[in-house]
């Protein structure tokens, strides 16, 4: 399958591979054969590009909307993340009486990593769509990325595992050490590739005298 991600955005060169797993997440869950979908999202890095090549991790999140698909049924909307916290119901034990109850607690997604400057770099990670109706699609991928382009290549995995933010469980109780979503949109194995571009979401981040921190995402995600 391909890809594209058209924006009116301005291009910043070698950011483009930080988020361009919201294009692979988000296009395979539009369809399997053809679809679209809008995207919209911010991406946060730390430390923030610059001139200067530096490892760095980051994270997404961000919408898709307006999704058309030719698979009958497919949701017309989603999310989709990389490296975030994400809140979830699970089993809390009391430490000490050993009684249980339910309740809510951040999981923490992989951080993605990567290594370069604002015009060239390279990043590997996992990203998770969860649609409208409940079914989610995790894609593990890789990404090179220089001037105003981005080569995206990955593959739908069967889940990802999260772990537990300890500073998000109550006090006095425990709650389980890891929390995994399960692919149930699209096969493990499915291809997937994309090309991106953003803007930063200050003028200020010129790379140069202020590092890239932070970059809003829009587009329109395709399938051909």
């Amino acid at each position: 399958m391909r890809f594209r991600l058209l924006s009116r955005a301005l291009l910043v060169a070698g950011l483009v591979s930080l988020v361009s797993v919201v294009a692979a997440g988000g296009s395979s869950a539009a369809s399997a054969t053809a679809g679209a979908c809008q995207l919209q999202g911010v991406a946060n890095l730390n430390p923030g590009l610059s001139s200067t090549s530096q490892p760095f991790a980051y994270s997404f999140s961000g919408s898709l909307t307006s999704c058309q698909s030719t698979v009958a049924g497919a949701p017309a909307s989603g999310t989709v993340s990389a490296g975030i916290q994400i809140p979830e119901t699970v089993t809390l034990t009391n430490t000490t009486t050993g009684t249980t109850t339910t309740g809510t607690v951040q999981y923490q997604e992989p951080t993605p990593t990567g290594s370069g400057t604002c015009g060239n770099s390279s990043t590997s990670g996992q990203s998770l769509s969860q649609w409208a109706d409940g079914t989610a699609t995790v894609v593990g991928y890789t990404t090179n990325g220089a001037a105003a382009a981005v080569a995206l290549q990955g593959n739908v995995q069967p889940a990802m595992t999260l772990t537990v933010v300890a500073s998000s469980v109550p006090a006095g109780f425990s709650a389980p050490a890891t929390f995994t979503i399960s692919t149930t949109r699209f096969a493990p194995n499915d291809a997937a590739a994309a090309a991106l571009t953003f803007s930063p979401t200050t003028q200020a981040q010129d790379c140069v005298t202020t590092p890239v921190t932070s970059a809003n995402i829009n587009g329109v995600v395709t399938i051909d």
